[in-house]
């Protein structure tokens, strides 16, 4: 039964129009319209103009007249003509078009919507649009127009947005809030529409639902077919490689009605990626002969205890700490981009990430996108698309909602990967900090959780992010309880121990900090580095908030002179580079700080979420990835201090270091530990090991001095004498010796003086296969180590060397390069180094396992 078959509009060419607001109100009339522009749907204007701008060989353009940052301002059309059999009946389906739009087919409107967010389906009887080639024509009324219109206003104004008319209307904030410059709002039919001939057979809806019970699961399943006999008696319904017959039924309009229950015996259960195997099954229909993809399922179990103001999330019985960013669409511009997604989010599961949030300023993601969730093991925490206004408490308005929100619930529910619904971004921290009394927010606090209680009452409902704890007095802005958006490292300035203070329990927001990209992709996308900090370009796309007199520019530059002892302003003048690194190496000091602590299994802290994963258009945006998805310098710290098997070291005051070996997954770790303390000149006088066992899903903790047995005064707290220590390095090998993790601290503060050189070298060397390595090493600590390579990306960056340290560095191929050409760099040295061509080996005689271990033992 596939859909495409029997949907008239698959293949369709679209073109689109602007018109002035109510001019037209027929496409009869669109014949007086000159200026098309060629369309794709799913997708937007904006998309529309960009994609005709990059077409060498139209003359004529649509966008002389309107700009992008217009679009809303205008009425938009989008036409095509579809050839039918000319009979009829149809069946229309739209997953998503932008507010306020209206469907006509041959003439006559058949479909109207109201909101961006909730889909649509409408039955079309024989004898409308009747022939052998019909238009069909969608009809986007001004936004611009529509917010011209007075209703009452909310309680409290929102500071995202200056329409404060946006709170009566089902739409995202993307191109409406200042925060997101340089993206447009999105007009057009942004997912998918059907023209459904009824004549052919084809699964018109379905609805999935995944339990488990036991070792046991369960699919219900419940789909609506046309096309069929109506003497069918039964489907085929197919869970991975079980299957049951399921009986067939008449329903309204024509269809035939199908609904039961698949058992799955000796069920795999479906795992974060960090914590086991993300399983999944897919589902499929038969019938006749032929059958359709109804996607797939995973059977876990979540839970969360809320006890004691806290937030954790066990899976299938099992601890899970949640870390991950904010999510943004992948192509914010015409909201499409399976790849780009597929990208993403796989970059995500290799980084270690195990979740992300997506909040109520966006839009609800593709089914491409959930699929790519389930199968990587990426827990989802999704946000209603309600974002700091007062959502209206009438019966109308919570039509719109409960419409979008129950089709989204009966369109992901059987996904294993969405783990948390929540009534938005900032609902409750709002009116919290207008400083007013009645707070009580009926959409949220009591008419949205009884309808997910009847769609979905297994799934976790917050009332907003961030919240307090249910029937406590803290307020939402309090961070050391509930769901917290802790900025106090960040936006509001706090030195990096205030994080010790907060006891953050579940951060969904943290650590927003305007994030430079690379050299290269500031020199390639503004022309020099000399932009930085001041360039209206450049300033276009640092964020801010919304009527604030700083930016989150003039945040990281704070942190640049409270770490590192310099004046961000000063050096931009003289030195940009160097204002860029400093700039880059304060973030990656605040996410090592605080992700660091945040991981410990005593910090009371069970997720970490970072403002933002990706920018939305070149510049120092919030991502940990830029606008093309490549890493910038801290994504290198979130990778490092994600993974499922990890060892943190932490400064604990006059306590000294302390280590914890982390192993989150399935099976135990055995192997041996090895610290060792480095002097200035490279002598290594502490250098112990310690064979270790982690059990799974379990830590162990030591402090420093305990493991090497004697007090060393690492960290030079109780000041007895000269600073003896200069870095350490901490390494877990498994059984076969192979590394499992490594960890370079610097002892003596971020603030370190910067040397003509530190002896880096780097060396490039082919491995097979056309895989390629860099080996760095230094002389003496080396703080940050950058590589910036051209056509390859570092598997690491931005790391720490001891003296006389060693690391080999993973690349990946990006261009089409055939050698590995770049340089490296050290926030702490004058001079950086090209990365050598490969040295031809000496033949000699292999070393003893012994001899291996301990030369490693002197690097890195």
């Amino acid at each position: 039964m596939p859909r495409s078959s029997a949907d008239l509009l698959a293949g369709a060419i679209w073109r689109c129009a602007a018109t002035e607001p109510g001019s037209i109100s027929d496409p009869d009339a669109l014949e007086a319209v000159t200026e098309w522009v060629a369309a794709s749907v799913p997708g937007t204007v904006v998309g529309a103009l960009r994609a005709e701008q990059t077409d060498a060989g139209r003359t004529k353009s649509v966008s002389s007249s309107v700009s992008e940052s217009s679009v809303s301002s205008s009425d938009w059309w989008f036409v095509t003509t579809v050839a039918t059999t000319g009979e009829g009946s149809w069946l229309l389906q739209f997953d998503g078009m932008t507010a306020f739009a209206d469907v006509w087919i041959g003439g006559v409107r058949v479909a109207s919507t109201e909101s961006m967010f909730a889909p649509g389906e409408v039955s079309i009887p024989a004898g409308v649009g009747a022939g052998k080639r019909v238009q069909v024509a969608v009809h986007f009324h001004s936004l611009s127009a529509i917010l011209r219109s007075r209703r009452p206003r909310g309680r409290w104004r929102s500071s995202m947005v200056r329409e404060q008319g946006l709170r009566w209307i089902r739409t995202t904030m993307l191109g409406m809030a200042p925060v997101f410059s340089g993206v447009p709002v999105p007009v057009g039919p942004w997912r998918g529409i059907r023209l459904l001939d009824k004549g052919i057979a084809a699964v018109v809806s379905a609805v999935k639902h995944a339990s488990v019970d036991g070792t046991t699961g369960r699919v219900a399943v419940s789909a609506r077919l046309t096309g069929l006999p109506a003497s069918l008696e039964y489907v085929t319904v197919r869970v991975g490689e079980h299957s049951r017959q399921l009986a067939v039924s008449a329903g309204p309009d024509g269809f035939l009605e199908v609904s039961g229950v698949v058992e799955v015996p000796d069920a795999q259960l479906w795992w974060p990626h960090t914590h086991g195997t993300p399983r999944t099954y897919p589902v499929t229909m038969e019938a006749l002969g032929v059958s359709e993809h109804l996607g797939s399922v995973g059977f876990r179990t979540v839970e969360f205890d809320r006890s004691d103001g806290g937030f954790r999330l066990y899976v299938n019985g099992i601890r899970v700490y949640c870390r991950g960013s904010v999510w943004v669409p992948t192509d914010p511009i015409s909201l499409q981009g399976d790849a780009g997604t597929t990208r993403v989010l796989e970059r995500l599961a290799e980084a270690g990430l195990n979740m992300i949030r997506i909040p109520g300023t966006m839009v609800y993601e593709s089914d491409h996108f959930w699929e790519e969730c389930a199968r990587l093991g990426i827990l989802v925490w999704q946000d209603m698309m309600l974002a700091t206004l007062d959502p209206p408490d009438t019966d109308e308005f919570f039509e719109l909602v409960a419409s979008e929100v129950t089709e989204f619930l009966h369109r992901v529910r059987g996904n294993p990967a969405l783990a948390v619904f929540c009534g938005g971004s900032e609902t409750e921290q709002q009116p919290t900090m207008l400083g007013l009394v009645d707070q009580h927010i009926p959409l949220i606090h009591s008419r949205l959780p009884e309808l997910i209680s009847t769609v979905a009452p297994e799934l976790e409902y917050v009332t907003s992010s961030p919240s307090a704890p249910r029937g406590g007095e803290q307020l939402a802005t309090h961070v050391g309880s509930g769901v917290a958006h802790y900025f106090g490292v960040g936006a509001y300035r706090r030195p990096l121990a205030d994080v010790l203070s907060a006891r953050v329990r579940f951060a969904t927001e943290s650590l927003a900090f305007s994030i430079p990209p690379s050299n290269a992709v500031i020199e390639n996308e503004f022309g020099s580095l000399a932009v930085a900090g001041h360039h209206p370009a450049w300033k276009a796309a640092v964020p801010r908030d919304n009527g604030s007199s700083w930016d989150f520019e003039d945040v990281r530059d704070h942190y640049v002179y409270a770490l590192f002892g310099e004046d961000a302003r000063e050096v931009r003048w003289s030195d940009p580079e160097r204002y860029l690194d400093l700039g880059r190496a304060a973030v990656c000091e605040a996410f090592a700080s605080t992700l660091g602590y945040w991981r410990r299994p005593d910090s009371r802290c069970d997720g970490a979420l970072t403002l933002a994963l990706r920018d939305m258009e070149p510049g120092p945006g919030w991502g940990v990835l830029d606008w093309s998805g490549s890493p910038k310098a801290p994504w290198f710290v979130l990778r490092r201090s994600a993974k499922p098997i990890a060892l943190l070291v932490t400064d604990d005051g006059m306590d000294g270091l302390r280590l914890d070996a982390i192993n989150e997954t399935a099976e135990p770790v055995v192997g041996e530990i090895r610290f060792r303390a480095h002097s200035r000149s490279g002598v290594v006088p502490v250098d112990v090991a310690l064979p270790v066992k982690v059990e799974a899903h379990s830590s162990l903790t030591w402090s420093v001095d305990s493991l090497v047995g004697r007090f060393t005064d690492l960290t030079h707290v109780f000041r007895f004498g000269a600073r003896t220590y200069d870095a350490v390095t901490v390494t877990l090998e498994d059984e076969d010796g192979e590394m499992v993790d490594e960890v370079v601290h610097l002892l003596g503060g971020s603030a370190r003086p910067r040397e003509r050189s530190v002896g880096l070298v780097a060396t490039a060397r082919n491995v097979g296969d056309e895989e390629w390595v860099v080996d760095v090493s230094t002389d003496a600590s080396a703080q940050y180590v950058a590589l910036e390579l051209q056509g390859f990306e570092p598997e690491d960056s931005w790391f720490h060397l001891a003296p006389n340290g060693r690391r080999t560095v993973r690349l990946r191929r990006t261009g089409q390069a055939t050698k590995v050409i770049g340089r490296v760099r050290a926030l702490n040295s004058h001079v950086s180094v090209a990365v050598a061509p490969p040295i031809t080996p000496v033949t000699q005689s292999s070393p003893s396992k012994r001899t291996s271990k301990k030369t490693s033992a002197t690097g890195n």
